[in-house]
């Protein structure tokens, strides 16, 4: 239980990397060069950058550190596995953003923030640790990289 605690509090570490990836790429595009009352779907279109730009580092902090003893030598398979998992976390968020500023018509700032970036990332979140946890840094496929870690065999005190 302490491994898979420390696992995830890695996994949030590595998530709070890519969510200022994220945050700031989407905020300065859609106030710039992606305003949503200039180019149409702005918003959209900002939160799939910010998103891609947050994948990246997320794959790097989760490969090198978060899951780094389960990383395997098929660095394509993992890489194409992770991004599929991410790009469906993500959807997740740009779903969420979607639904928030074109059927509920909430098209503020603080409305697309809130839709994109806090509820459509908690939902994105849980989704992505679970698959990247059973499915692509899964430590019975492939080659492992680094051989794993063993825990010390408890010591029982009656014996001693």
């Amino acid at each position: 239980m302490r491994a898979l605690l420390m696992q995830f509090t890695r996994f949030g570490v590595v998530g709070l990397g890519g969510l200022v990836v994220d945050v700031a790429v989407f905020n300065i595009l859609r106030m710039t060069v992606l305003d949503p009352s200039e180019v149409v779907g702005g918003s959209i279109i900002a939160k799939v950058i910010s998103t891609g730009l947050a994948i990246v580092a997320n794959w790097l902090g989760n490969r090198y550190w978060t899951f780094r003893h389960e990383r395997r030598r098929e660095l394509f398979r993992e890489g194409f596995e992770f991004v599929l998992v991410s790009v469906a976390g993500s959807l997740i968020g740009v779903a969420c953003l979607w639904f928030s500023h074109y059927v509920l018509g909430f098209t503020s700032v603080l409305a697309d923030n809130i839709a994109g970036n806090v509820v459509g990332l908690a939902l994105g979140t849980a989704f992505r640790f679970v698959f990247y946890r059973l499915w692509v840094f899964r430590p019975d496929r492939g080659t492992p990289v680094v051989a794993r870690i063993r825990e010390p065999a408890a010591v029982d005190a009656d014996a001693a």
